[in-house]
């Protein structure tokens, strides 16, 4: 049992990057070069989603369960559409115990990364849009989420604040203007490897 599924939107999928540079292929890679054996990610992502859209996908999809490891990075959508915090609340801890679910009912097996502050981005500073409210609004998001995540024993990443240095360093966003570069993905790569190890030794573990 080797398989890992990555949940997701634009920032699982990489948007505007080759398959190589999204962020859970580079966690393979890496993971890779330490000697541990894991599957090609399983991705279900598609830049745009909300919640509930990645949910309906799941419906959708031939899922192969258990997996050694499943992330999950879903929200950004919800905030960018103004959808609610109450509602944004529910649906992902849904999606937090399907996750759970995939993961053979052993969360530390979940990772789940925070959302990023598509403000700090070009496409952000053009948009006209109150920077500082999406930023606060990004931020209860994630409380909300890390909350969750914590109740339910997962492993929980924070990637906002590299996120943020977006803004100061043009190299971490993709040619489009909002989405990370691979040098943005590699640093939650690096944030994420050590997690995912400990993860993957909990899936070894329990075989």
């Amino acid at each position: 049992m080797h398989g890992f599924l990555a949940l997701g939107d634009s920032y699982t999928i990489g948007e505007g990057l080759a398959a190589e540079d999204r962020w859970p292929v580079q966690l393979v890679a890496r993971l890779r070069a330490q000697g541990i054996t894991i599957d090609a990610p399983q991705i279900v992502a598609t830049t745009g989603w909300t919640t509930d859209e990645l949910a309906a996908a799941m419906d959708r999809t031939k899922f192969a369960p258990p997996y050694a490891l499943v992330s999950l990075l879903i929200g950004v959508n919800n905030q960018y559409r103004g959808r609610g915090l109450h509602e944004y609340t529910q649906q992902f801890d849904a999606l937090l115990v399907r996750a759970i679910h995939f993961a053979g009912g052993d969360p530390r097996r979940v990772i789940v990364l925070s959302i990023p502050d598509w403000g700090a981005t070009p496409f952000g500073h053009a948009s006209g849009r109150d920077l500082a409210a999406v930023a606060t609004q990004i931020d209860a998001f994630n409380a909300a989420a890390h909350a969750q995540v914590q109740a339910r024993g997962a492993a929980w990443i924070d990637i906002t604040p590299s996120s943020r240095e977006a803004a100061h360093d043009p190299a971490l966003t993709a040619h489009d203007g909002l989405h990370p570069s691979a040098v943005m993905y590699s640093r939650w790569v690096d944030a994420t490897l050590p997690v995912a190890r400990a993860a993957l030794s909990h899936a070894n573990s329990s075989r």
